[in-house]
């Protein structure tokens, strides 16, 4: 019964450590850059976008299709990237105690 208690303990200071994490992914920020830097896209902890830069060059009619296709792979990037640094922060955030559990599942 004292390691079910334990446990339970242990689950309680999980909670609220992805409670407080929850909270702070909005000060998390990633950035991804596309075509050279025509477009960059800026993304928080929730995966929200939060900015987006278009070099002006990539503005012309004649671009639309691109600058689409640059916007999609830059925010892209940008997901991946804040999805590693939240990853990286809950691990340092719960000591190990989730043991192999998948972070995934806690986002």
């Amino acid at each position: 019964m004292e390691d079910f208690t334990k446990m339970m303990h242990q689950m309680q200071e999980i909670q609220e450590k992805v409670r407080g994490m929850q909270q702070q992914l909005s000060q998390i920020r990633a950035t991804g850059e596309s075509g050279a830097g025509a477009v960059r896209a800026t993304v928080d902890g929730h995966k929200k976008v939060i900015k987006l830069d278009i070099n002006e060059e990539f503005m012309r009619p004649e671009e639309k299709e691109t600058v689409q296709d640059l916007i999609i792979a830059a925010i892209t990037l940008a997901t991946q990237a804040v999805a590693e640094q939240v990853k990286e922060e809950l691990k340092k955030n719960t000591l190990g105690i989730l043991g192999e559990l998948p972070i995934d599942l806690m986002l």
